[in-house]
């Protein structure tokens, strides 16, 4: 669909289940700001079935992938553009009930997750994850009054 002269936008699903939209710039070119405090830092992907998504994303973007092995076995998919991590995806943690679909993540940088999730919550936020260290950084998830989840992150310098 063509949004004025702004650009071309698309959503699609991926073969996990996963809904994602594509913009082609044209007047607008996207975010102008990314990984600074207070803009967006990350995306990733959660799926039923990451291995049938990744090569869809391979094909779609051409998009690379570097893979690590996190806490208890589970391994992490960084993908990557012109050699550069972009963003993530790893297969749904077993626990997440089963009615939850594929979904992809956005994650703002903040200077402090605990201060900026703490604000959050006090502005109508629901925690879903508490702040956390992982080997990155600082990371917590929550979801505005309106149910959209989001990310709170901030790397290790």
């Amino acid at each position: 669909m063509e949004v004025g002269d702004n650009g071309t936008m698309a959503t699609i699903q991926d073969p996990s289940g996963a809904v994602v939209g594509v913009w082609q710039p044209n007047q607008m070119h996207g975010s102008p700001v990314i990984g600074e405090a207070n803009a967006f830092g990350w995306a990733e992907l959660n799926a039923r079935g990451v291995d049938k998504a990744k090569p869809f994303y391979k094909k779609l973007f051409g998009w690379g992938e570097k893979k690590s092995e996190m806490a208890e076995g589970m391994e992490y998919t960084e993908f990557l553009a012109g050699g550069e991590s972009i963003a993530g995806g790893m297969e749904m943690n077993p626990m997440v009930p089963a009615q939850v679909p594929s979904y992809w993540l956005a994650y703002f940088t903040v200077e402090d997750v605990d201060k900026s999730h703490k604000t959050a919550v006090e502005h109508g936020a629901t925690e879903l994850l508490e702040p956390q260290d992982f080997p990155g950084g600082r990371f917590s998830i929550l979801s505005d009054p309106q149910g959209a989840s989001f990310g709170l992150l901030k790397m290790k310098q």
